[in-house]
Parts: C-alpha cells; structure tokens; sequence
C-alpha cells in the first residue's frame, strides 16, 4: 500500500466523508526511514538530506515531529542529539513494542486526534500495524518523505508567527506539566506559583492570522461555534462599532502564545459578546473566566450592559457554565442560541484569580 493511498484511508475516516484534518504531528520510524542505516548494529547511520529538509520545513508550518522507533531508547536520542535534531522531535518513543501503541501515546501525550497523525516508516509491515489498528493514522514509506511537504495534508491553511513556535511551546508545557506533577500541594497552590499573567489588547493586522487559526481550531471553549476569515476579521477591527480582542498568556515557565479571542459589538447601552473563545491547552488555568471578568468590568465602566450570545455546539457547553458563573443571567432562550447578559444595576462580586491581567 502506498504512502498516499493509505493516507487516503484515513481521510474517508473523517466524519461526513470530510476532508480529514491537517497533519499536527508526524510520527517517525528512525532506522533507515530517518537516517541510513542501523543505529544498534554500530553503523554511526548518516540522515538522509530529504527527510531532514521536510523535517526543518514541516516545523516551520507548525507541524510536530515525534518517534516511534524499535531500539535503545538513549541511544537514539543520543543519535539525534550528535545530528543536532534531538530538539525537533517533542517526544521520543524508542523500544521494542508495537508501534501502534507508541503512536497512540504520542497522541495522548500531545493531546491531539488519531486522525491527526502521521507515520512515516520504511517498513511496510510497521506501516501495515499501525492503519491496521489506527485507521485514522495516515501511513507514509519512507521513500517519500521529500514528497510531504507538497501534500495537501501536510500544507496548513495558514501559516502564522507562532506555527513556528509550536514544538518550543508543547516543549514549555511539557515542563509545566512535570511540575505539576511533582507538586505535592493542593492544585491551587500550583497554579497561584506559576505566576500567570494575561496580556489583554485590542487585535493588529500582525494578530489577524492566528486570530483566524484560533476560529477554526478551537471548537470547544467558543461560546458561539462561529469562524472569522481574515477578511472578516480586518472589517471588524476597522468597525468602530467592533472591537477584536486578543489575549496572551504567560507564566515562569514561558509563553503559552496567543491563547484568547473576543469579539464585541458596541451598542448605545450594551457591549454584545459576540465570540469568545480559549485554547483548549489553557482550560485548567480558568483564563476564560478572567477574561470574561475583565470585559465584564471594562463594559461596567463604560456605562455598558455586558451582553452575550450563546449558541450551542455538541461541546461547547463549558462556556455556558462559565459565562453563567460570570454573572450572566439567560434572558432569552431560543433552544440553541441563548443570549444572556448582567444588570449593571447588580453586577457581579469580582472573584479572585491566580491570574494577573496586563492590558496593552
């Protein structure tokens, strides 16, 4: 089976015969797939020039690189390390058990979908294990791995300032979690040691891009489900009836990125939260609930009724609870789309957060 008729596989995978989503993290045998030779039988196996070209180009997409191999474990990461490419790779999967079950942790690990992986690996057997036990995995030979920078799968919809801080990012919380870990207290101790602060400020032209990633890759924590093209976007920066919010998180450890976007229309007597949403890898900081707080006294104290708009996906209902702990009351129910909104002639008790908000 051929690197593109298995990927194939996995895109009619994808529910509703969608396309299936873009490649976020490729999986790669080592052994005579990434270098040319046998790292174990002694043979000090050069890289190939192709596959560490894709793997440099890929990076910059904002594409991951992890390994699943057969082998010693420190010894091909010390491989990689003698061929400056240790720091490419986010996580390392080096044994002797089934490849299938190194790339679905690797998945877990980097908290993405199965069926936005790929496996990259001469072995046609290997290949063969892993779509046989992950049919959303796209399986790729080794021999075209020059190829993969052309496919459509491995060829994001945009390319932003960040994608190519992706790998030190997932690197950062790579770190954070180990110590959260080894943290013995109760996790709000935790979180107040991290230091976290939010930088809030209203969108540039430079911000439009990953604003826009934010639209379409964040399905979870978006309190209206809605997507914003670029275009859409500059017109309601432009809008003085808008504004387009974007937020920055940060802690001791390093940036998390952009990680926040609202989107308000102003009104004679009312802010209407018309977008707001969160990365998911920020969801147990409770920065959604600050930044909710933070418009909600901005609007205050402008003379402004917070207003919100709700309408209900198959899993976004975390931000109904957390607009509802913000203070918002449901004042119009049309099943699926609510809008909700906060007297100013009661507002809410401010709360307390491990979070300090910047505005810029």
């Amino acid at each position: 089976m051929s690197g593109r008729a298995s990927g194939q596989q996995g895109a009619a995978a994808a529910p509703g015969n969608a396309p299936a989503p873009t490649v976020k993290c490729l999986v790669w045998d080592l052994d005579d797939t990434l270098w040319d030779g046998v790292v174990l039988e002694g043979d000090a196996p050069v890289p190939f020039d192709a596959a560490v070209k894709t793997l440099h180009a890929l990076d910059q997409r904002g594409i991951l690189h992890a390994v699943a191999s057969r082998g010693e474990h420190d010894v091909a990461a010390a491989h990689l390390a003698a061929h400056g490419l240790d720091d490419l790779f986010t996580v390392l999967e080096v044994g002797w058990g089934a490849k299938s079950q190194a790339v679905e942790r690797i998945a877990a690990d980097l908290n993405i979908g199965l069926d936005t992986i790929a496996f990259i690996d001469n072995d046609a057997v290997e290949r063969a294990e892993v779509a046989a036990a992950h049919p959303a995995v796209r399986c790729y030979p080794a021999t075209e791995a020059e190829q993969l920078t052309a496919y459509e799968e491995f060829t994001p919809p945009f390319v932003t300032d960040e994608s190519a801080q992706r790998r030190r990012l997932y690197r950062t919380e790579r770190r954070r979690k180990a110590a959260e870990t080894e943290h013995t207290g109760a996790p709000a101790e935790f979180l107040a040691s991290l230091d976290l602060v939010l930088t809030v400020r209203r969108a540039t032209e430079a911000d439009l891009a990953r604003a826009h990633e934010l639209t379409v890759r964040t399905h979870q924590l978006n309190t209206t489900g809605r997507t914003f093209g670029l275009e859409d976007l500059r017109r309601l920066c432009a809008d003085p009836g808008h504004e387009v919010i974007v937020a920055g998180l940060e802690d001791r450890f390093g940036s998390y990125g952009t990680i926040g976007l609202a989107v308000t229309a102003l009104r004679d007597d009312a802010t209407v939260l018309e977008l707001l949403l969160m990365s998911c890898r920020v969801m147990s900081r409770g920065v959604g609930a600050v930044l909710i707080d933070h418009i909600v006294a901005e609007t205050l104290a402008a003379g402004r009724r917070p207003v919100a708009e709700f309408v209900a996906t198959d899993v976004n209902r975390q931000m109904l609870v957390t607009l509802r702990f913000g203070g918002f009351a449901v004042v119009e129910d049309n099943g699926d789309r609510m809008t909700l909104a906060i007297d100013p002639a009661n507002p809410p008790r401010a709360r307390r957060h491990p979070v300090r908000v910047v505005t810029a």
